[in-house]
């Protein structure tokens, strides 16, 4: 979790968000919901929730807070459907959403309002319903191996031919164990590439044919060239507010 405001004198942003192997939550703690956010051609206000490969999701803000919350899509197998998309938080959680959004206003610092997270989303995954063994540890697997196990190995060590993971994983995470490896192997390079390295060694490490393959993903996912990417503000605040994150 992390949590962002911005000053009541900033002008209004908008801000492109960089795919992310993981699904996020967006608590908009603004007295009048004042963030906006855009995705598939799907528009929303306030608090909402982006599934795994929002490649073109944009964030509009004036003065805002905003908690951010970042799941493993095998704790958040409800939310597969929302691959690429967003829905409003009212839409996942119900009547309990705006009561979480008042609790969590009225909280008199950041620390105490993790807390309340914490307890809220633990009693959400406590009753989730729970991926197929096979698939999360598949999931562990290419998220571990930064994305650079092949499909057929996967399949391999939990036992299951390629078909059946390729198609019980699609449907428990909303994405193919092919195209999750490439999130997660695109991850790794943008972060690398925001960090200052250079786009010819990001790609010798990041587990891609040549730095023309590397381009072509980066295109595909973030709908930016390598260097554009390395400046996206996204990934620049990413060190600061998630600073247990590896790369």
């Amino acid at each position: 979790m992390a949590g962002f405001r911005q000053r009541p004198e900033a002008s209004v942003t908008e801000i492109t968000m960089v795919a992310y192997p993981l699904v996020t939550v967006f608590i908009d703690l603004s007295e009048r919901g004042q963030a906006s956010w855009a995705a598939a051609g799907r528009s929303e206000r306030g608090s909402v929730v982006a599934g795994l490969l929002p490649g073109d999701l944009r964030a509009t803000c004036g003065e805002v807070e905003c908690l951010q919350i970042r799941l493993e899509p095998t704790a958040a197998v409800e939310l597969a459907d929302l691959s690429g998309t967003v829905a409003t938080l009212a839409e996942i959680w119900g009547r309990d959403a705006a009561q979480v959004e008042e609790k969590l206003r009225a909280a008199t610092s950041w620390d105490e309002r993790f807390t309340i997270a914490a307890e809220v989303l633990g009693q959400r995954l406590s009753t989730r319903r729970l991926v197929d063994p096979e698939v999360a540890q598949s999931w562990r697997r290419i998220r571990a191996s930064q994305g650079r196990l092949r499909v057929e190995t996967l399949a391999d060590e939990v036992g299951w031919s390629r078909k059946r993971l390729w198609s019980r994983f699609r449907a428990q995470l909303g994405v193919s164990p092919k195209r999750a490896a490439r999130l997660v192997r695109f991850d790794r390079a943008v972060h690398m590439l925001a960090a200052g390295h250079v786009p010819a060694g990001v790609a010798a490490v990041g587990g891609y044919a040549d730095q023309s393959h590397m381009h072509r993903e980066v295109r595909e996912f973030a709908g930016l060239t390598p260097m554009a990417v390395a400046a996206a503000p996204w990934l620049s605040v990413d060190p600061i507010a998630w600073p247990d994150q590896a790369m």
